[in-house]
Formats: C-alpha cells, sequence, structure tokens
C-alpha cells in the first residue's frame, strides 16, 4: 500500500510542479526557469501512404495562329476575336490563355457567366481555372490506366483519386483484408486507404532557384574587437559549443576583453550572413551515399525542426535549413539545397532517410518537374526489411552528426528569433565543413582548403574563413 501512495504522491508533486510553471508563465509573461518536463515532444507521423508516381500524358499543343490562318483558308473569311457589350457584367481575364492553342483572351469566351467556366473560340476547347493542368496534361492510374479524379483541394497540394472500381490496386487491397477489416470497411470505408493516390503541389517553389547574398547589418571592418578576437569568439561560441554569456566571461577572465554577450550575438548573425553564401555555394567534390534527418532545435520558446542533409562518405553537410514544421515543403526546401550543389544532377542520385512520408512527397514534388532521384526509407530500430538493414549504416551517421550538433547547441538553450537559429546553424556548418577534423578521415577536415591549413590555430582560420567568404561575395556582386 505504501509505494502505491508513494507513487500517487509523487504524480501529484508533478502535477502541481506544472501548474506553478504556467501560472509564472501568465503573471511574469516569459518562463523563469526550464521546466524539467520542457522536452521536445516525439510526435508519431501522421498515417499517409504515398503511391507510385502516376502516367502523365501530355496533349498534343495547337497553335492559335495556325488554327486562325486554317479557318480563313476555308471559310474565305477572318475569324474575329470576341466583342464584348459594353456594359456586360461578365469578365474573362486578360492574362487567360487557352492551355490548348495558347490563344489570347481576346478569343475566349466566358461560357457559364461569371461561373469560371471558359471556352475558346479557336480550337472549342472548354476549361477553367481550376483544371487547366487537366487540360494540359492527362494524369492517369499507374495500375489501370483510368484517368484520376481530383477530390480535395488542400493548402499546398490537389488530391487526385482513380475511382475504377476494377483497378488492380483497387482489389488487391481488398483482398489483403481480414474478415473483421472487410466489415469495418462496410461500415467506415473512409478508415482505409484502399484506392490509388496521387498529389499534385501547387505552391510556388522553383527547384534549383539560388538565393542572392543578403548585406549584414554590422559592418565586421568597423567593429571594435581585433579580427583575432573575432576569431576567438567565434572558436569558444562554435567549436566549443559555449554560450554567448560564457563567451563573453571567458573573454573578459582569461584575455581581458570586456563584452557583451549582446555584442558576440551580434557579431555571429553578421558572420553567418557572410558566410552563408560561401558555404552553400561552394564546389564541393561530392560521393554517391546522401542520407537525411530532422532534429529538434528551439526557438522563441518553442520547438522548430533542423533538417540535414549529408555526404556520408565526405563528412559534408549540403543542407540545414530551419522550419517551424516538419512538413513536405520543408522536406523539398532541405532536398533542393542539396540538389544546388550538382552542375549536373546524377542519374543514379539517391537519399537515405527515416520512415516520415514528407520525404516521398518531395520526391514526388521534384518528379513532376524533371527532376528524379531515389529514396530510401529506414523504419525504426531494428531491421525488419531489407532496405532498412542495407541503410542502416548510413542512417546512424545522420544520427551521430545529430549528436554532434546537439552537443554544441545544448549551450545555448534555445534562440530568441528565427535569424538567431539560422546563424548560428549556418556557423556550425561553416566549422563542421571547413574547420573540423573527422577521425573517419583520419583527422582531416572534410573540405581541405590549402589557404585554411596554413593558418596556425584556429582563430586565425575563422578570419581566413570569413576573408574568402567576403571575396567570395565581392565576386558574385561583381558578376
Amino acid at each position: 500500500m505504501y509505494p502505491q501512495f508513494i507513487t500517487y504522491l509523487l504524480q501529484f508533486i508533478k502535477f502541481q510542479e506544472k501548474i506553478i510553471y504556467a501560472l509564472l508563465g501568465i503573471l511574469l509573461g516569459k518562463s523563469v526557469a526550464k521546466a524539467p518536463f520542457d522536452e521536445p515532444v516525439n510526435k508519431p507521423y501522421r498515417k499517409l501512404q504515398v503511391d507510385d508516381m502516376p502516367v502523365i500524358e501530355t496533349l498534343e499543343k495547337l497553335d492559335y495562329k495556325k488554327l486562325i490562318h486554317d479557318y480563313k483558308v476555308e471559310h474565305g473569311k477572318v475569324l474575329k476575336p470576341i466583342t464584348r457589350r459594353k456594359n456586360s457584367v461578365v469578365t474573362v481575364p486578360e492574362t487567360l490563355t487557352c492551355p490548348k492553342c495558347s490563344a489570347p483572351s481576346e478569343y475566349l469566351y466566358a461560357n457559364n457567366g461569371n461561373s469560371g467556366q471558359y471556352k475558346c473560340k479557336v480550337c472549342a476547347c472548354l476549361f477553367s481555372k481550376q483544371n487547366r493542368f487537366l487540360k494540359e496534361a492527362i494524369i492517369k492510374c499507374p495500375h489501370c490506366l483510368k484517368t484520376l479524379e481530383r477530390i480535395k483541394e488542400r493548402r499546398d497540394f490537389y488530391v487526385y483519386k482513380c475511382k475504377n472500381n476494377n483497378c488492380s490496386f483497387y482489389k488487391k487491397n481488398l483482398r489483403k483484408m481480414t474478415k473483421e477489416e472487410k466489415q469495418q470497411f462496410k461500415n467506415d470505408p473512409q478508415a482505409f486507404k484502399v484506392r490509388y493516390i496521387f498529389r499534385e503541389f501547387n505552391f510556388d517553389f522553383k527547384p534549383l532557384a539560388k538565393e542572392s547574398p543578403i548585406s549584414p547589418k554590422v559592418d565586421l571592418s568597423k567593429i571594435y574587437v581585433s579580427p583575432h578576437t573575432l576569431g576567438l569568439i567565434l572558436t569558444y561560441h562554435v567549436n566549443y559549443g559555449l554560450s554567448a554569456r560564457k563567451t563573453a566571461a571567458l573573454m573578459y577572465d582569461v584575455h581581458g576583453v570586456k563584452i557583451s554577450h549582446q555584442t558576440i550575438l551580434n557579431y555571429m548573425n553578421s558572420v553567418a550572413l557572410i558566410t552563408k553564401p560561401f558555404v552553400d555555394h561552394y564546389p564541393y567534390e561530392l560521393s554517391n551515399s546522401f542520407c537525411g534527418d530532422e532534429t529538434y532545435i528551439r526557438v522563441k520558446g518553442k520547438w522548430h525542426y533542423l533538417f540535414f542533409f549529408f555526404d556520408a562518405v565526405k563528412k559534408i553537410i549540403l543542407s540545414y535549413p530551419v522550419s517551424p514544421n516538419r512538413d513536405t515543403p520543408s522536406a523539398i526546401k532541405a532536398l533542393d539545397q542539396v540538389l544546388q550543389k550538382f552542375k549536373e544532377i546524377p542519374e543514379d542520385l539517391m537519399f537515405v532517410v527515416d520512415g516520415n512520408p514528407i520525404y516521398i512527397l518531395a520526391q514526388h514534388y521534384f518528379a513532376q518537374h524533371g527532376i528524379h532521384f531515389d529514396i530510401h526509407k529506414v523504419i525504426g530500430l531494428t531491421n525488419e526489411d531489407p532496405v532498412s538493414k542495407e541503410y542502416r549504416p548510413l542512417k546512424q551517421i545522420i544520427e551521430r552528426l545529430n549528436r554532434s550538433f546537439k552537443g554544441n547547441y545544448r549551450a545555448t538553450t534555445g534562440f530568441g528569433s528565427q535569424e538567431g537559429s539560422v546563424s548560428y546553424v549556418t556557423l556550425f556548418v561553416a566549422y563542421f565543413n571547413f574547420l573540423r577534423p573527422h577521425a573517419s578521415l583520419e583527422n582531416k577536415v572534410p573540405v581541405m582548403i590549402p589557404e585554411l591549413e596554413m593558418m596556425p590555430n584556429m582563430p586565425e582560420r575563422w578570419t581566413k574563413l570569413i576573408s574568402m567568404a567576403q571575396d567570395f561575395l565581392a565576386e558574385q556582386q561583381a558578376a
């Protein structure tokens, strides 16, 4: 009886502790201490199955100018544009063109008033803004070759479904059900995914688009400390994972340099902005073994996700976006940053990731833009399938990278802004790729630059790296 009573009291005390922290946060407007229960929530992935790519048939494109010319030859008169009434409330957008023959808006009817359907006078094509893609291409089920039907509209994509009852994919899933599942399927068919589903992404994101450099707010040439002192600050804060406050205290106690922790953070943001283009666009020599994973960091008191993609052989971090969401757009951005590193995308490009379905959706997105690569999923902690068994070592390598980052990040206890989190991650990547020796590389850095190797110590290497990044920026701006 006594052990059960003690257990109950401990649970009650923990519940009271949570209430106390919540009340302190309400009264003071901020967290006064880090609660022991303040840990990232390891949410399971949403139950989502991603099917194979559909069969996409591109329709034959017509030329409205040729059609107008043929009409004149056949009928002996010119096909005139549409004459619209002056006081008509029905309008056709001037930028709208026919998806079949590219006829301009002058030849387009508002076929059903202002309800959104249009008809081309030149080729008689019926279409609307929403189904323009269906007029430019036909999406078919890869199992039965029936045209898919759009059933839902989401924020970032449209959902298409194969509704053919004779589809082999549909029948196969029905046959796999047990008697209990079949009975449940009759009562609640929405609880099962038995039909082929495809998602067409509609958000505005251009693969392989490079971002232009951003000028830093603090001019490093006008700071009050010497370049060597700045190199010392970067070494303590980034290499050894000391917090900004501890770095400031160390600079004063050991080197006699009085500097505030906020000034250190300002320096970090400026250095990160200068070095980011250099880190992102450096001509890395890459292998063909890439792995990716996401880890947690804290921004403005909330857990965010850091997406790492990594060359497992060369030990080079290729992608590191920070996002408040673990969703498909974030996965697409992370993969896009890797693709930017290639002059030509290899035909055998392959990534190893965990079981999160957002990477499969990202693969489909790039395939829709003509960029193809393979995704291999390593699921769970045990090798329950041949793919997990074969690619488990790559997954363990990216997990080791996550632990290395957390070892440096832990002292920061989070960031007060999105800018601060991106700056710190950028500096960590610069250190990891260009300055940090790796035991698996015979204690050599992943990217060996002779100018950095000639420097006698780490502070001097940091200052040389900043100088090289500034030269790179000057060349980019002059080009």
